[in-house]
């Protein structure tokens, strides 16, 4: 070889390689950028005390790209509303980390501060109480008593009492003493720690599945903050799993009830993480109390005949979130019984009303009351159903009669008003606004809530009331906080996108074309959500080519750059896109993905989802543990894999090796197929990380590369879709709906 050439060959590789490697740590720096963006979980408000304002609170979140985790702040402010169109936030000069802290929980005055820390091995559970100033109190809770309290936002539960003496809260069910062997001997809970013995792991029990690994009973104690004494409240079933506990408004005598959400589980519990469709019913408990010498509330000892615990909702098959109203008079609730009822992992909801008896005769309670019934199709831009997935702790303005929630509305979140005694029904958020709101916390009748969008970072929002009842308006301020601030490359790239939403004609759906729904999604109405389940691998998918060619017709998207990244069922819809449309798509990547239903089956925590999926709602009735060869074919017809012999697209996965809801074997093997056959394919797993995989460097992949498709929910087709250059450059982010 002429040394002449080869040397310039070998200066133009360095080169090359020199520019990836600046390339590489420019996008480093830019992701790192883009994951410090903080996001904003939660907030409380304060009365002064002194009639200047309002003092609130933040719980904020940042990635934490090293160590694999979200750091946990608390940022502090002072509310001052000058006049009606104006309000400032002075906010702390620095956030103060949460480090260790499970659940932070101000009690109804203000007054005091609970912070529950869960270890990381088998040391004691704490509990902090704080006042303004100081720690006032801290008890050690051994897990003889309770395991980890939960913090999980479901079976998560902390309530204090109306006199802020006693807190009720949901927690781990002590472990059962581990059985030991010794040379053939069984010796029941034995501390024996002789060479010739060892522990065993005892039965092996059932759990809630994703994310719950491990986690058997959720059960519901009481503290007293003063002594720190904790019991078991007695009377609740073994077979009832419990959570988002209540305390019931104080009845005359020394009687006082919870109210707590309770699943039954005589058999088999399927994965409940992101299932609404698991049964539940609301029920209440008597907690028995006496008057201290000091003239304060304690917790009396009773046998669990003594109570007896109530079904309050057992004419409707779902039942959670119980709020009282603030006069105790009525408790009101969500149900997902569509969810149920189909088999949808999430349906569109309804609210009810139940009248509280403040006798607390249980037998003269009335019939529940509908105050938002199930919106089976939606007309236009009305209202298309409820679709809530939390509920403020106090989410009451001052009539005592109207609350606020957070809900779906289209391909939005919106933040609407609800009297539950008329039922009358207001969007409160801008409707011209395509940004998602959340709803925050009340600051008195005004309302602090945050905004985003695919591209604009989140963003405080204060709103109030203008006008007399039933003729004004709401109105919002912007509001200038540190959590928003990002760095000025982040903002201009984030100015450069263009974010909006596109309504779409989808063939064969309608003639009637007022009818807006994207079908399989929360946010249009039962009926277009219905849609889906049995339809899976086909309406889907079509729904979402037939978007992709639409913006190639408008000219918003190029045909030899379009690239197509999703997640669980998004995952789905990426493995049987270059499946079915093998031409149409430059690079793939699937985090999760189900691509074989008949192998899913027998390994997930949610087998009845795959029979629900397969034959839609019917599927329900004929989930079995044991399917026919007639179900396994029908699962293999409607998943990815059979279309796999087409697939040309080079695609990535990543695959969460805790995952419980679509374990790790489902993409091992479709990645191992499609290699077989020779497409170039890369597999990332994560060793630590669940169905979501939080990790950081699956965020990375959705802001540095081909773009992103998510879903609503478990059966959604949501279109979210990067069509255009790929990578971060030159892009339109399009959020399609169909019609």
């Amino acid at each position: 070889m002429d040394a002449s050439k080869a040397a310039p060959a070998k200066q133009v590789s360095s080169v090359l390689d020199a520019t990836a490697e600046e390339e590489y740590a420019s996008l480093s720096k830019l992701l790192q950028d883009f994951t410090n963006i903080s996001s904003i979980d939660k907030a409380w408000t304060f009365n002064s005390g002194n009639g200047n304002g309002t003092q609130a609170m933040f719980s904020i979140s940042q990635p934490n790209l090293l160590a694999n985790k979200r750091k946990k702040f608390m940022l502090s402010t002072v509310i001052s509303k000058e006049n009606e169109n104006s309000v400032t936030f002075q906010w702390a000069p620095f956030p103060v980390e949460m480090t260790g802290a499970s659940a932070v929980v101000p009690s109804p005055s203000g007054s005091k501060l609970l912070v529950v820390r869960n270890p990381e091995n088998e040391s004691p559970i704490q509990f902090e109480l704080w006042s303004q100033s100081q720690l006032e109190k801290e008890f050690h809770v051994p897990q003889t008593v309770h395991g980890s309290v939960y913090a999980d936002g479901w079976f998560e539960g902390i309530s204090w009492n109306s006199d802020e003496t006693l807190i009720a809260y949901v927690a781990e069910e002590p472990s059962p003493s581990k059985p030991t062997f010794s040379l053939g001997s069984t010796k029941g809970g034995s501390s024996d720690k002789d060479c010739n013995s060892w522990k065993g792991q005892g039965d092996w029990e059932e759990d809630w599945g994703e994310t719950y690994a491990g986690k058997r009973q959720p059960s519901l104690f009481v503290i007293n903050i003063n002594s720190g004494e904790v019991q078991a409240v007695k009377g609740i079933p073994k077979s009832l799993s419990v959570g988002q506990v209540v305390w019931a408004p104080l009845n005359e005598g020394l009687h006082q009830y919870l109210v707590f959400v309770g699943w039954s589980s005589e058999t088999r519990k399927l994965g409940i993480k992101y299932c609404y469709n698991r049964p539940c019913a609301l029920y209440a408990v008597r907690v028995s109390l006496y008057k201290s010498e000091a003239s304060e509330l304690e917790l009396k000892e009773s046998s669990s005949e003594d109570l007896p615990v109530v079904n309050l909702t057992e004419s409707i098959s779902s039942a959670f979130f119980p709020r009282f109203s603030p006069d105790g008079k009525f408790l009101v609730f969500l149900s997902a019984k569509s969810s149920v009822d189909s088999g949808a992992h999430s349906a569109t909801d309804s609210l009810h009303r139940i009248d509280w008896p403040t006798d607390g005769n249980f037998s003269s309670l009335e019939k529940i009351v509908d105050v938002i019934p199930v919106v089976q199709c939606a007309e236009g831009d009305c209202f298309p159903g409820l679709y809530s997935s939390s509920i403020l702790s106090n989410p009451w303005l001052s009539d005592g009669c109207t609350m606020l929630l957070s809900s779906i509305w289209g391909s939005s979140q919106v933040i609407i008003s609800v009297n539950v005694s008329s039922g009358e029904l207001l969007r409160i958020t801008p409707a011209e606004s395509n940004f998602s709101w959340s709803l925050l916390t009340l600051d008195g009748d005004n309302i602090i809530a945050v905004s985003s969008s695919p591209v604009d970072v989140p963003q405080v929002k204060y709103g109030y009331f203008v006008g007399k009842a039933n003729k004004g308006t709401w109105s919002w301020l912007n509001v200038s906080s540190p959590i928003s601030r990002c760095p000025e490359k982040v903002k201009s790239l984030l100015s450069s996108r263009q974010f909006s939403i596109m309504k779409i004609p989808v063939k064969g759906v309608s003639a009637n074309l007022t009818k807006v729904y994207l079908r399989g999604s929360l946010g249009f109405g039962e009926e277009a959500l219905q849609s889906l389940p049995g339809k899976v691998g086909s309406q889907d998918v079509n729904d979402v080519l037939t978007a992709i060619d639409h913006v190639i017709d408008m000219g918003l998207a190029n045909p030899s750059k379009v690239t197509v990244v999703g997640g669980s069922h998004g995952g789905f819809l990426t493995t049987h896109l270059i499946g079915q449309a093998p031409d149409k798509f430059v690079a793939a990547a699937a985090r999760n993905p189900l691509c074989n239903l008949a192998l899913m089956v027998g390994t997930t925590d949610i087998p009845d989802w795959c029979y629900v999926e397969s034959y839609g709602s019917k599927g329900k009735d004929s989930f079995t543990e044991s399917p026919s060869v007639e179900d396994l074919t029908r699962f293999h017809s409607k998943s990815p894999i059979s279309h796999i012999s087409k697939v040309k697209t080079p695609t990535i996965f990543l695959l969460g090796a805790q995952d419980l809801r679509v374990p790790v074997s489902n993409g091992l093997q479709y990645a191992r197929a499609l290699r077989e056959k020779g497409v170039e394919t890369k597999v990332i797993v994560f060793p630590n990380d669940v169905h979501g995989i939080e990790s950081l460097t699956l965020k990375a992949f959705s802001i540095l590369g081909f773009g992103s498709k998510s879903t609503v929910n478990e059966l959604s087709t949501e279109l979210v879709a990067c069509l255009g250059v790929g990578a971060l450059y030159n892009c339109y982010l399009l959020i399609v709906e169909a019609i």
